[in-house]
């Protein structure tokens, strides 16, 4: 690991915006209480990155609390310390694997969960690593309110179909759905959130793909 890698993930250790591992499972139940001092709506983003979704949202909301979720200290630690340095209270970060989710939320405990630019794990043999595989729609079933809404935002079109292809077979309402989010009328001033990896993408002409959906 490179010296700037070790350096980040040393900060994040003193950050009080987030948490690493078995840290975050005594909040399982009550994370808007006892971790962000409220009783508001908690949001999640998964594998968030450097959490630009997460901390423009909590500017954009501050009446509801986010959560970024990841498991790579040096990429939580862009959208941690941006947090921090402007005082935006109602964000945090949680470094863990997704796949322990459970471990960490109770069921009902999540309003809505935002995935934006995952992995699209393209290989046959990793199918089980993609977040929209149904082992993690129903993680996400039962962590999430009941009607709570999921987002994807993606550049993958071979990722998007599959996600679609989840969502129809478990019998899910979709609300919302494009394949060319820019050159649609759902675009807002959420949807138009940008990411490092979305303005490379968008660059190079890259069609963006958008599905809303409920449990």
């Amino acid at each position: 690991m490179g010296k700037d890698k070790l350096r980040k993930f040393a900060e994040i250790a003193t950050f009080k915006n987030v948490l690493q591992l078995d840290e975050g499972k005594e909040y399982k139940g009550n994370w808007a209480k006892m971790f962000f001092n409220n009783d508001a709506p908690v949001i999640l983003e998964l594998a968030c990155g450097k959490g630009e979704y997460t901390v423009n949202l909590a500017r954009m909301f501050p009446d509801k609390n986010f959560l970024g979720i990841d498991y790579k200290g040096n990429r939580i630690w862009r959208g941690a310390k941006t947090a921090l340095e402007e005082e935006i209270n109602n964000v945090g970060f949680l470094r863990i694997q997704i796949e322990t989710i459970l471990d960490y939320f109770q069921k009902g405990e999540v309003e809505e969960i935002w995935i934006t630019f995952p992995d699209p794990q393209p290989q046959e043999s990793r199918e089980k690593k993609r977040l929209t595989n149904p082992k993690f729609l129903e993680m996400y079933r039962s962590i999430l309110k009941d009607k709570g809404i999921m987002h994807l935002k993606t550049d993958s079109d071979s990722f998007y179909a599959y996600t679609l292809e989840q969502i129809n077979i478990l019998k899910l309402h979709k609300v919302k759905e494009t394949t060319d989010l820019y050159k649609s009328n759902l675009v807002d001033n959420v949807l138009s959130i940008k990411t490092y990896y979305e303005r490379k993408y968008l660059a190079n002409d890259k069609n963006i793909n958008y599905v809303q959906w409920l449990f």
